[in-house]
């Protein structure tokens, strides 16, 4: 990339950035949401062209003008959402395209050597007859790999491939980079995890507000200069000091004994007045089903959920709403927002009575509540009318945040509320819900971020196969414990 600069309306996306990657190479890209890694991607991968700058691959200036064009030339993409088709199975999509036999017709026997193939390639085990809408959205990403694979490419864009992996799932995916890397494939690998970058990349790049900050050798970089580059400023705690709830706080959350069969059973907990109660397990343990469960959005056979000493019944989400019950859905494009509606739209939703006279929207009203909550959240756009789908990941989840809050809740539960933003914005969420708490609120939180965990939550209840299997608090609460009681072995197993 020779001074590529992308400009988007007023905004620079990108300004004279410089960068080289090498043949083989695992190159680094980092930068907060808005810093340029996602119009560089796309730059890349044909979707867009630069304003000015050239793009030079193996020796030649190329000028794509679509990624048909730069998957012909060996350019393919792995992006952070999905774009599979869930209704064909899993070898459809991976060799879409690719297992024909002369006559143009689809060759069943052809497709399944050649899956069994990338899988092997790969490690990835998923059946290949599998639906793909009925995978977890670890699987489906894995899917994506493997159609990107498929193609054979010379340089892959992997843009965020572990926001939705567990610990156990990354490690195949960062077994895959160094694969193809040692076959020639030159990778450029987008994330914000800096842990895994610096355990994979040969070479950093680092943007801010579009543009380059430095490069240089990965095992030159530490967090801290990594976060100081991105950023602008040192932050020297990632987690807010944590402050205990009152001792007589009442409970303002109760679940006693609610069931959903094949999912988990007998789950009953309670939180507090300025409590946060942590949810932990692995994937499929029953975190976010009971998330879903508490908040209408699942319904449940038995059991009850009671706010503030009166019993709720929950046949949907905005029974939870009216109960002082907000979700922050684990994802936001899919299940949060309406990503081509504005911000105003988005924010108002489920809350168009209180603006509301004669079944005419008060203007003005509106107005003023969203320009207070987004100031409140420090939404950067570039006006309240603005396509959500625009903003940047952390300023996304902060809208789900600003729109929440709008409902005076009493509790506010939050399921995977930092995957796939940066690290400013990670703090910046870490702070809201740290703040959420001392206003007297109860915060359920789920993560697969152990840290996290351990860094924000007064209490955490351990999951395994839809039951709570164990509590942990205060100097119990450490990732070597929660990790115990998630795999249900011995300590002398997990210190093995």
């Amino acid at each position: 990339m020779q001074g590529v600069s992308k400009r988007f309306g007023g905004v620079d996306a990108l300004h004279a950035v410089t960068l080289a990657a090498g043949r083989g190479s695992i190159h680094g890209l980092l930068g907060e949401n808005g810093a340029g890694k996602s119009t560089l991607g796309r730059i890349i991968s044909g979707l867009i062209a630069p304003d000015s700058g050239r793009v030079v691959l193996n020796g030649q200036a190329v000028a794509y003008r679509s990624p048909a064009q730069a998957l012909r030339d060996g350019v393919a993409v792995v992006s952070q959402e999905l774009s599979l088709v869930p209704q064909r199975t899993v070898v459809e999509n991976v060799l879409m395209g690719r297992a024909v036999n002369r006559w143009g017709l689809v060759s069943r026997k052809r497709a399944l050597h050649a899956y069994e193939a990338l899988a092997e390639l790969t490690g990835f085990d998923v059946n290949p007859r599998r639906v793909v809408g009925t995978l977890r959205r670890a699987e489906q990403q894995q899917v994506q790999v493997l159609r990107a694979v498929a193609t054979q490419p010379r340089l892959l864009v992997m843009d965020e491939p572990t926001s939705s992996q567990e610990r156990q799932d990354a490690q195949a995916i960062f077994e895959v980079c160094r694969r193809l890397s040692g076959a020639g494939v030159t990778v450029i690998y987008v994330s914000h995890y800096l842990e895994e970058v610096l355990s994979i990349a040969d070479t950093v790049t680092v943007l801010r507000d579009g543009r380059l900050v430095r490069t240089g050798p990965a095992h030159t970089e530490t967090l801290n200069s990594l976060i100081a580059a991105m950023t602008g400023t040192e932050i020297t705690r990632m987690f807010p000091e944590k402050t205990p709830p009152p001792v007589d706080g009442p409970a303002v959350l109760v679940v006693k004994g609610i069931e959903r069969p094949g999912r988990f059973s007998g789950i009953s907990l309670s939180v507090r007045r300025g409590e946060i109660l942590g949810l932990a397990g692995l994937v499929g343990s029953g975190r976010s089903e009971i998330l879903r469960a508490i908040c209408g959005v699942d319904r449940f056979n038995r059991g009850e959920v009671i706010v503030n000493g009166v019993a709720v019944h929950l046949r949907a989400p905005h029974d939870a709403w009216r109960a002082g019950i907000a979700m922050l859905p684990e994802s936001r494009q899919e299940e949060g927002l309406f990503m081509q509606r504005s911000l105003i739209e988005n924010m108002m939703l489920p809350h168009l009575n209180s603006v509301q006279r004669i079944g005419l929207v008060c203007r003005t009203r509106e107005l003023r509540l969203v320009q207070r909550a987004s100031e409140s959240m420090d939404i950067r756009a570039v006006s309240l009318e603005a396509r959500v789908g625009s903003l940047s990941g952390g300023n996304q989840q902060k809208t789900l945040f600003a729109r929440a809050l709008l409902g005076d809740p009493v509790v506010v539960c939050a399921d995977e509320p930092t995957r796939g933003i940066d690290v400013g914005a990670k703090h910046s969420i870490y702070e809201r819900l740290r703040s959420l708490a001392l206003s007297g609120l109860a915060v359920i939180l789920v993560t697969s971020e152990p840290e996290e965990l351990v860094g924000l939550a007064h209490r955490a209840l351990v999951l395994r196969a839809g039951h709570i299997v164990g509590e942990l608090r205060g100097a119990e609460l450490t990732g070597e414990n929660l990790l115990r009681l998630e795999l249900g072995a011995s300590s002398q197993s997990v210190d093995h």
